[in-house]
């Protein structure tokens, strides 16, 4: 079955997620987490691209970013993806793929699903029991958004900036969000549409997307792509 094509839509976030091979660890030291913020920042400068969030968990990664063009994110997350594997390859004297195949990417849409994504991503240490509160983890946007600590590697999106005038009101009001817990539905719709590289939003925003990428974004009642 032939593997479903991205969409390459600039100046439209994207969440995407990378995972280590077979689930295996891609982060073996602190040093390895730094270095690929070190690395994710030059990819992203060089690429025109925005990351408005991330996390880089054991053995995979979540990151939220708006190409500027129609190719800015593949390319660096090619950039990334070459120059950390080499690095992890001489540093541990190891050999071969460290990710899992080509990443997963989908389309989000910005309005309450934007936000949505981000609380998704920054709360996945707490889902996996590492830790009780998202501040709490060392390698996620959190304290960037929430905490106004600041990180050379994130852009404001403008549905984030709409949450206050100033940078102490935005991070008031975005910590509040954090006291509601994404439901069920929320997760599995996140996860739905990065898992079959779909679309997550607003049915009049898929409809949108539908009509520029001319191709379908929503599954059928199959659970295959509609036609």
């Amino acid at each position: 079955m032939p593997r479903q094509p991205r969409f390459t839509i600039p100046d439209i976030p994207q969440h995407v997620i990378q995972r280590g091979n077979n689930r295996q660890p891609c982060f073996y030291a602190e040093e390895d987490y730094r270095y690929y913020l070190d690395v994710l920042r030059e990819a992203i400068q060089r690429n025109t691209c925005e990351l408005h969030a991330y996390v880089l968990m054991t053995n995979h990664v979540h990151l939220l970013i708006t190409p500027s063009t129609e190719f800015g994110l593949s390319h660096a997350m090619q950039d990334l993806g070459r120059k950390y594997v080499r690095y992890i390859n001489y540093t541990y004297k190891r050999t071969g793929t460290l990710w899992e195949g080509r990443f997963k990417s989908c389309l989000v849409d910005s309005n309450d699903y934007l936000l949505n994504c981000m609380r998704y991503i920054e709360l996945n240490p707490v889902r996996a029991g590492i830790v009780a509160h998202p501040g709490e983890y060392s390698w996620s946007s959190f304290q960037t958004n929430a905490a106004n600590i600041t990180d050379e590697l994130i852009s404001m999106h403008p549905v984030y900036e709409e949450l206050g005038k100033n940078s102490e009101k935005r991070c008031y009001v975005y910590r509040e969000l954090f006291h509601l817990q994404l439901d069920d539905k929320q997760i599995h719709a996140i996860r739905d549409a990065i898992n079959g590289q779909l679309v997550y939003g607003r049915e009049e925003f898929k409809e949108k997307i539908e009509k520029t990428a001319r191709r379908k974004t929503r599954r059928g009642k199959d659970g295959l792509l509609s036609s």
